[in-house]
């Protein structure tokens, strides 16, 4: 499984909020992060799975398949934020 999934998941995220998750990902990375802050995911854990991310960005790609949802559509987000 994908470590960011397990990390979802260890916290009691249900599949349907971590797939919401994730497609709010692709749609509006800010709206994301806000939704990240609001899964009761403690300050210490939630800081490692950024960390996560920002060092292992594959890790997305990773979880968007595992997800079954389509990740050009988070590159397209990405490149929105970089504008």
């Amino acid at each position: 499984m994908n470590p960011i999934i397990a990390i979802l998941k260890k916290h009691n995220v249900s599949d349907e909020k971590i797939k919401s998750l994730f497609e709010a990902l692709t749609d509006n990375p800010l709206m994301a992060m806000g939704l990240v802050q609001q899964l009761g995911i403690p300050p210490e854990e939630l800081k490692q799975l950024m960390g996560t991310i920002m060092t292992q960005p594959h890790l997305i790609k990773e979880a968007t398949d595992e997800l079954g949802l389509d990740f050009a559509k988070v590159q397209e987000a990405k490149e929105k934020l970089n504008k």
